[in-house]
Protein backbone atom coordinates (compact mmCIF):
# COMPACT_ATOMS: atom_id res chain seq x y z
CA UNK A 1 0.00 0.00 0.00
CA UNK A 2 1.24 3.60 -0.87
CA UNK A 3 1.98 5.53 1.86
CA UNK A 4 -0.24 9.12 1.49
CA UNK A 5 -1.15 11.82 4.00
CA UNK A 6 -4.90 10.56 4.69
CA UNK A 7 -5.67 13.59 7.35
CA UNK A 8 -5.78 17.40 6.57
CA UNK A 9 -4.76 19.68 8.94
CA UNK A 10 -8.21 20.60 9.73
CA UNK A 11 -8.84 16.87 10.23
CA UNK A 12 -6.02 15.98 12.27
CA UNK A 13 -6.85 18.77 14.68
CA UNK A 14 -9.85 17.67 15.36
CA UNK A 15 -9.02 14.03 15.94
CA UNK A 16 -5.60 15.60 18.49
CA UNK A 17 -8.83 17.81 19.96
CA UNK A 18 -10.88 14.45 20.44
CA UNK A 19 -7.89 12.23 21.46
CA UNK A 20 -6.92 14.52 24.75
CA UNK A 21 -8.42 16.07 27.62
CA UNK A 22 -9.92 19.48 26.46
CA UNK A 23 -8.11 20.88 29.89
CA UNK A 24 -4.59 19.68 28.14
CA UNK A 25 -4.80 19.97 24.42
CA UNK A 26 -3.92 23.57 24.74
CA UNK A 27 -0.67 22.27 26.32
CA UNK A 28 0.48 20.32 23.68
CA UNK A 29 0.81 22.60 20.75
CA UNK A 30 -1.05 23.24 17.83
CA UNK A 31 -0.75 22.06 14.09
CA UNK A 32 1.26 24.04 11.54
CA UNK A 33 1.39 22.48 8.48
CA UNK A 34 0.49 18.70 7.50
CA UNK A 35 2.64 17.52 4.64
CA UNK A 36 4.16 14.24 2.75
CA UNK A 37 6.30 12.18 6.13
CA UNK A 38 6.11 15.80 8.00
CA UNK A 39 4.17 17.68 10.49
CA UNK A 40 5.01 21.00 12.27
CA UNK A 41 3.51 22.10 15.24
CA UNK A 42 4.20 25.25 17.33
CA UNK A 43 3.87 26.28 20.82
CA UNK A 44 3.85 28.63 23.16
CA UNK A 45 4.99 27.87 26.72
CA UNK A 46 2.74 28.52 29.51
CA UNK A 47 4.16 29.56 32.68
CA UNK A 48 3.55 26.52 34.42
CA UNK A 49 5.78 24.76 32.27
CA UNK A 50 8.82 26.72 33.17
CA UNK A 51 11.89 25.88 36.02
CA UNK A 52 13.71 28.34 37.61
CA UNK A 53 15.45 30.47 35.04
CA UNK A 54 12.68 30.41 32.76
CA UNK A 55 13.36 27.24 31.01
CA UNK A 56 11.15 24.93 29.66
CA UNK A 57 11.46 21.93 31.45
CA UNK A 58 11.87 18.68 30.17
CA UNK A 59 8.65 17.07 30.39
CA UNK A 60 7.13 20.31 28.36
CA UNK A 61 9.44 19.73 25.31
CA UNK A 62 8.36 15.26 25.75
CA UNK A 63 5.29 16.03 25.81
CA UNK A 64 5.64 18.47 22.47
CA UNK A 65 7.67 15.70 20.96
CA UNK A 66 5.04 13.01 21.56
CA UNK A 67 2.15 14.74 20.66
CA UNK A 68 3.96 15.75 17.22
CA UNK A 69 5.18 12.26 16.49
CA UNK A 70 1.49 10.78 17.24
CA UNK A 71 0.00 13.78 14.81
CA UNK A 72 2.38 12.06 12.03
CA UNK A 73 1.42 9.12 12.15
CA UNK A 74 -2.20 9.44 12.29
CA UNK A 75 -2.09 11.91 9.27
CA UNK A 76 -0.64 8.77 7.18
CA UNK A 77 -2.97 6.07 9.25
CA UNK A 78 -6.32 7.88 9.50
CA UNK A 79 -7.83 8.54 13.12
CA UNK A 80 -6.30 5.29 14.72
CA UNK A 81 -6.26 6.08 18.62
CA UNK A 82 -5.11 3.31 20.05
CA UNK A 83 -1.30 3.69 18.44
CA UNK A 84 1.01 4.07 21.45
CA UNK A 85 4.19 5.42 22.05
CA UNK A 86 6.91 2.30 22.52
CA UNK A 87 9.96 4.12 22.78
CA UNK A 88 11.65 7.37 22.73
CA UNK A 89 15.21 8.62 23.43
CA UNK A 90 15.48 12.07 23.61
CA UNK A 91 18.35 14.30 23.26
CA UNK A 92 17.93 17.99 25.32
CA UNK A 93 20.68 19.93 22.93
CA UNK A 94 20.55 23.61 25.07
CA UNK A 95 18.58 25.16 27.18
CA UNK A 96 14.84 25.83 25.95
CA UNK A 97 14.26 29.28 26.48
CA UNK A 98 11.29 30.59 27.83
CA UNK A 99 9.42 31.11 23.82
CA UNK A 100 7.83 29.64 21.28
CA UNK A 101 8.56 25.83 20.46
CA UNK A 102 8.72 24.58 16.97
CA UNK A 103 8.82 21.20 16.29
CA UNK A 104 9.15 18.67 13.30
CA UNK A 105 7.74 15.47 13.28
CA UNK A 106 9.28 13.00 10.04
CA UNK A 107 8.16 9.68 9.71
CA UNK A 108 11.45 7.06 9.14
CA UNK A 109 9.61 4.08 8.52
CA UNK A 110 5.98 3.15 8.50
CA UNK A 111 5.01 -0.39 8.93
CA UNK A 112 2.42 -2.41 9.49
CA UNK A 113 3.01 -2.49 13.60
CA UNK A 114 5.37 -0.26 14.46
CA UNK A 115 6.50 2.95 13.19
CA UNK A 116 9.37 5.60 13.59
CA UNK A 117 9.68 9.28 13.60
CA UNK A 118 12.60 11.41 14.12
CA UNK A 119 11.24 15.25 15.85
CA UNK A 120 13.57 17.99 16.20
CA UNK A 121 12.38 21.16 18.71
CA UNK A 122 13.59 24.27 17.60
CA UNK A 123 13.46 28.01 18.62
CA UNK A 124 13.92 30.62 16.32
CA UNK A 125 15.42 29.12 13.68
CA UNK A 126 15.31 25.23 12.02
CA UNK A 127 19.10 25.54 12.65
CA UNK A 128 18.70 26.18 16.59
CA UNK A 129 17.58 22.92 17.75
CA UNK A 130 16.86 22.36 21.38
CA UNK A 131 15.69 19.13 21.70
CA UNK A 132 16.03 15.72 19.04
CA UNK A 133 14.18 12.34 19.33
CA UNK A 134 13.02 9.34 17.92
CA UNK A 135 10.26 7.51 18.95
CA UNK A 136 8.63 3.75 18.18
CA UNK A 137 5.11 3.66 17.98
CA UNK A 138 3.08 0.68 18.22
CA UNK A 139 -0.14 0.56 15.64
CA UNK A 140 -2.67 -1.50 16.47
Amino acid sequence: MERQVRLSKDELSKVLDHAFPAGARPLLGELVDVAFDHVRMRLAPHPSMLRPGGIVSGPAQVALIDVAAYAVILAHLGPIEMAVTSTMSVNFLRACKAEVMMADARILKLGRRIATVDVRVWQQTEDRLVAQATLGYAIP
